[in-house]
């Protein structure tokens, strides 16, 4: 699993090193040609003196609409193999699947509002957009600008609280873990909110329009401004991302496992720190936004950055259920290379046989106790998936009838449909398989 969570990390990483590379290049890179948009409002007289062609010809449009192309695609092939391993392996979707999905298509709309605001020319230079585009054009772009960022807005919300569904489940009920995670919901519709009222009611009257000082209107609007809306939003969904990061964290922490195996889960769990860095770029970039003078050329990368925000945010919620696919791979490949020194392997396998007979049928360690505890799921084809939890760590444990209704109570550690963690001290006694 630890593999699985480092390889998409690692590609996820070099993804966004590869985007902001291109986009540096190109941010210096003069077009071949003038354009024909330029060389009409150029012959037309709008384009003052100062202002040359081959300066609002810059464009950086091709080297973001490929880096967000290619985190969508990224992404849905990874909501793809999760969605699979859900349906045909595990054969059990969960809220939190639901809402991913959700978070996917609403994801997949931005992208394209995203990609027709480039082509319209959004995040060219703040010249062009005033001499060159058409005041009907830098209306359209204002519209499709705030719809896009109530998509933007929502498709983080939902896809946060699919975090929250995934980390609930992991969690047990009266333990201070599981009474966050509640707490956190609230928290989290409660941020949502000021951020999609912000953007529906920053004109007064209410409009889908954001009117630059110098385009005129038929009617006037009272606004707040741009990056003060913005700068407020990406401020309050900074703090929502940080939130996310010390649910995973605390779940980790009460494993009573030890520091090695720590390290190795949170390499699963904490991709999410890539969202936090993010989401930081973000606020950066929407001051660049407001409070330059040419804040229209940092529109681009903002657009790249948002994507990547929703992009890191699925991946970093999708790698654990991406272990039934991969463990299994994993395991083929071992077995085929490793088909030579196939008694070896038997032994091994017998070995570990053993251990859990003798788990069943004597006391259990610690040790062998934490492990069973982040085995997520070991029945059947339920293999390497990080379930609604498999091993229940408690201080009681009934025996008695097959159907486990009478018996009597003693202390120890019983094997149920949940994964719980908790930071109970665990007492020595049996083991009783399911």
């Amino acid at each position: 699993m630890s593999r699985c969570g480092s390889i998409i990390s690692f590609f996820l990483c070099n993804a966004f090193l590869i985007l902001y590379c291109t986009k540096s290049c190109h941010s210096f890179e003069l077009a071949m040609t003038i354009p024909s948009d330029i060389l009409a409002a150029d012959a037309a007289g709008r384009i003052p003196k100062d202002v040359t062609l081959e300066f609002l010809a810059q464009s950086r449009d091709k080297a973001a609409i490929v880096g967000i192309v290619f985190m969508v695609c990224f992404t849905g092939l990874l909501m793809i193999v999760r969605l699979y391993a859900r349906l045909f392996i595990v054969k059990k979707l969960g809220l939190d699947d639901a809402l991913a999905i959700l978070t996917l298509l609403l994801y997949i709309v931005f992208v394209v509002l995203c990609i027709v605001l480039i082509n319209l020319g959004s995040g060219r230079h703040m010249e062009y957009i005033q001499y060159v585009l058409s005041l009907p054009t830098v209306r359209d772009t204002e519209i499709l600008d705030f719809v896009a960022h109530i998509l933007y807005t929502t498709a983080l919300f939902l896809c946060r609280l699919s975090g929250l569904a995934f980390y609930y489940r992991l969690s047990v009920r009266s333990t201070k873990l599981h009474l966050s995670i509640l707490i956190a919901a609230p928290l989290l519709f409660a941020a949502f909110l000021p951020q999609i009222f912000l953007l529906i009611f920053h004109c007064k009257p209410v409009t889908g329009l954001w009117p630059y000082e110098w385009q005129p209107e038929p009617r006037t609007y009272t606004c707040l401004s741009w990056g003060l809306v913005y700068s407020v939003n990406s401020g309050i969904s900074l703090a929502c991302d940080v939130m996310m990061f010390i649910i995973p964290a605390m779940l980790i922490k009460q494993l009573h496992v030890s520091m090695n195996k720590k390290i190795k889960l949170s390499i699963v769990m904490f991709p999410g720190v890539f969202v936090i860095v993010i989401s930081a770029v973000r606020v950066w970039l929407v001051a660049r936004g407001q409070w330059e003078p040419d804040g229209s050329w940092a529109y681009n990368p903002m657009l790249c950055v948002e994507n990547a925000e929703i992009a890191a945010t699925l991946v970093a919620l999708s790698v654990p259920a991406l272990k039934p696919v991969f463990g299994s791979l994993f395991a083929h490949l071992t077995e085929y290379t490793s088909s030579h020194t196939r008694s070896r392997s038997t032994k091994l396998r017998s070995h570990g046989f053993g251990h859990s007979k003798t788990a069943a049928s004597g006391a259990a360690s610690s040790n062998r106790d934490s492990k069973r505890l982040i085995n997520w799921s070991k029945i059947g084809k339920d293999d390497y998936e990080m379930m609604p939890s498999q091993v229940s760590v408690t201080r009681e444990v009934r025996s008695g009838s097959a159907e486990g209704r009478e018996g009597s109570v003693s202390p120890g550690i019983r094997v149920t449909d949940e994964i719980n963690i908790s930071q109970e001290e665990r007492q020595p006694g049996r083991a009783i398989s399911k």
